[in-house]
């Protein structure tokens, strides 16, 4: 089995030695059953970044941005006869030697298969501040990260990843590929079996460690969310048989996102923002009413609202100045 690995590297000077060390003792480079290559993708670095890469090969990339630079990965670089393709960040953490070859092993027929993501705070829990442990105890409970994608790490065939190309601009890029996989890019109904996670398989990473951080964090989740939302509406307004072209379009034309926000947002009665990003969390008690008789989980469940509205608020009112575009 021929599978590339990408690892997507952005100003990550101070970490990347260690992260080729990571993957240079998977075992999946020296197994018989696989061919596997590593493919440092190292896009719109201002630091040394690329000379810092030793012992694998590193792509140079002058433009930055995760969705142009995923283009790139798929259409452009990968091996034309690579089977599956593996997407990781470069300042994360496996959880051992055999996490990507036991994560390709679990991809079957699926169209992404997912690492579980888990907070450096939750893997390694001694000497936490107090904030630190309400972070590590009030995260995780809104996304099942089996039916999600975790841009962070997951897997894909590379025939089904070369089916779609992704809009350049796009902050929050693994909630836009989650919705083209489930629908075919927006072509027939959503089928969740398309996603799944790798039982066993996780992956660390860094934490948010104030409330600050966390909020500004969430801003950038959410308002990408809202631009990801401009961009189906646009794609959406096309015929069917045209939305795979329109997408191809997208990945070559640094406006289309711009124009899509333009014509999609805000709209009435939300605004830039809809309403499913500040009820999510209420939606979610009240399918599990029980659990609001516990009362550590209706305190979790009031404070969580109070965040969701603070972030909601802020979300709205940095997409009114014009601040919803741009790449991480």
């Amino acid at each position: 089995m021929r599978v590339d690995i990408g690892i997507f590297a952005h100003n990550e000077a101070g970490g990347i030695a260690a992260m080729v060390s990571r993957l240079l003792a998977q075992d999946v480079l020296a197994d018989p059953a696989f061919s596997a290559r590593v493919l440092v993708l190292a896009n719109g670095c201002s630091d040394d970044t690329v000379a810092r890469v030793v012992g694998v090969e590193v792509v140079d990339l002058p433009e930055g941005g995760k969705s142009r630079t995923w283009n790139r990965f798929v259409h452009d670089l990968a091996r034309p006869d690579a089977d599956v393709l593996v997407f990781a960040d470069a300042d994360i953490a496996f959880c051992d030697t055999g996490a990507l070859r036991r994560l390709v092993q679990a991809l079957g027929a699926r169209w992404v298969i997912n690492s579980q993501p888990v907070k450096d705070i939750v893997a390694h829990p001694e000497g936490l501040s107090a904030m630190d442990k309400i972070i590590a105890a009030a995260g995780g409970g809104l996304d099942d990260w089996q039916t999600a994608i975790c841009g962070q790490l997951y897997a894909m065939p590379a025939a089904v990843a070369r089916r779609f190309h992704m809009p350049i601009g796009l902050p929050v890029e693994d909630g836009f590929l989650r919705a083209m996989v489930l629908t075919d890019a927006l072509t027939g109904p959503e089928d969740f079996s398309r996603i799944g996670g790798a039982e066993g398989v996780w992956h660390i990473y860094a934490s948010e460690r104030s409330i600050s951080a966390l909020i500004r964090h969430q801003v950038r989740i959410v308002i990408g969310s809202a631009v990801n939302f401009a961009g189906f509406c646009a794609l959406a307004a096309l015929p069917a048989p045209a939305r795979h072209a329109e997408l191809a379009r997208a990945a070559q034309d640094a406006g289309w996102l711009g124009a899509a926000l333009r014509t999609g947002l805000p709209r009435w009665p939300f605004g830039y923002v809809p309403w499913h990003f500040l009820t999510k969390r209420l939606a979610r008690a009240a399918a599990n009413p029980r659990d609001l008789l516990r009362p550590k989980r209706l305190v979790v469940t009031v404070l969580g609202f109070g965040f969701d509205l603070i972030v909601f608020c802020r979300a709205q009112w940095a997409m009114w100045r014009g601040t919803g575009v741009g790449h991480w």
